[in-house]
């Protein structure tokens, strides 16, 4: 009988890492593909991302959860909502195996899920560090439900291993960020812009802003501050995409797009880029600006300016390219980024995240499809010696 595997995505960013797993999947004549999305890729204010999917994969659940409020009451509902749908389609689809990723509440109501319902759970991407907002405890105690680990440094791998888990579940197996840029086939300038609807200019900036999510400030003034600051930048384009379904995170779209409308010949949002986009801008962007993880962990691999903005990020590997600054000092982090010693850095710096060798997603489905699963929902805690 082939092992079922299920894959759950909410975000547009976690699906691009999880894209090139689910084709090795569906590619394996031992190995079943069971795709659920929820959350933001079932909602307009979010670009309905799920139509991406069906391009390539037949989405067997489809799990509605946002609700109109985009506040802590309203996501706490979500959580609810998805647990209540998540138990229902588990039982339906009985997987062996599911696999989530990252640290968004909606993979924490998965995980909780799995953990009564005793299905064996997969990570991807425990480990890492983002002291600036509440995913850092969700992705601990996912890690702490989770029976297998796939991490994409050692640093990380050994963080999974202080939280008690055992070697034999915890594998270091590269950068997924990493493997889509070098298996991408970038699109052109001239492509982008026929394919965006958009003329650039001498200077392009891509942007993403997402909210904090711990020790929380005035979003309207950081947005303020933040496009008065793009605002200044000369012979610029600025394309935006929007933030995500965190709290506070519709407001901020609400912001960008207000500026964008006005700014129309210079500025443009978008719901959702896609991979092949997205990345393709990147690689001719002057600079990203922003606290995506996307700007820590993808720039290193095309050697662009990456300002990081606020505490978001707090905690993660970066490479030298990233230019830390809060949001009060950004136009002295972009004149840093124009000096010769950051330009020199930019040339030589070595990327932590670059693993030779590795085929990410290949190694991840090997492991899915061969592991025992007679007793791997009995976990031992590991002392530190």
């Amino acid at each position: 009988m082939n092992r079922k595997i299920c894959i759950i995505s909410g975000t547009r960013a976690e699906w691009y890492l999880l894209r090139n797993l689910c084709k090795y999947i569906k590619q394996d004549n031992e190995l079943t593909l069971q795709l659920i999305v929820t959350a933001a890729h079932l909602s307009q204010d979010f670009g309905f991302t799920y139509q991406e999917i069906e391009k390539e994969f037949k989405i067997d659940k489809k799990i509605p959860i946002l609700l109109n409020g985009n506040n802590s009451v309203g996501i706490c509902k979500s959580m609810g909502l998805l647990q209540i749908s998540l138990c229902e389609a588990f039982e339906e689809l009985k997987p062996d195996i599911v696999v989530i990723l990252g640290d968004r509440y909606e993979m924490l109501s998965c995980a909780s899920t799995c953990l009564l319902m005793q299905i064996p759970l997969a990570h991807l991407c425990g480990g890492e560090l983002t002291l600036g907002a509440i995913d850092d405890s969700i992705r601990h105690a996912i890690s702490k439900m989770a029976h297998l680990h796939f991490v994409s440094t050692q640093t990380y791998a050994n963080r999974i291993l202080q939280l008690g888990e055992s070697e034999d579940r915890v594998f270091n197996v590269g950068s997924l960020g990493g493997e889509n840029i070098k298996n991408m086939i970038f699109l052109s300038k001239e492509d982008l812009q026929k394919e965006l609807n958009f003329i650039f200019t001498e200077n392009i900036y891509l942007i993403t802003y997402h909210p904090q999510t711990i020790q929380k400030s005035s979003v309207k003034k950081e947005i303020k501050l933040l496009l008065e600051f793009l605002d200044s930048l000369e012979n610029s384009t600025l394309i935006f995409t929007k933030a995500n379904a965190d709290e506070n995170g519709l407001y901020i779209n609400e912001l960008l797009n207000e500026y964008c409308i006005k700014q129309s010949h210079k500025a443009k949002l978008f719901d959702n880029l896609g991979s092949k986009r997205y990345l393709s801008l990147m690689k001719i962007a002057n600079m990203l600006i922003g606290n995506s993880s996307s700007g820590i962990c993808e720039s290193p691999f095309l050697r662009i300016p990456c300002i990081n903005i606020g505490n978001r990020q707090e905690g993660r590997i970066l490479a030298d390219n990233i230019i830390n600054c809060d949001i009060y000092h950004l136009k002295q982090a972009f004149l840093y980024a124009n000096t010769k010693e950051y330009q020199n850095k930019l040339k030589n710096f070595i990327n932590p995240f670059e693993c030779e060798g590795k085929n990410t997603s290949l190694m991840i489905k090997d492991i899915l499809k061969n592991i025992s699963l007679e007793k791997i929902l009995y976990k031992k805690f590991v002392d530190m010696q």
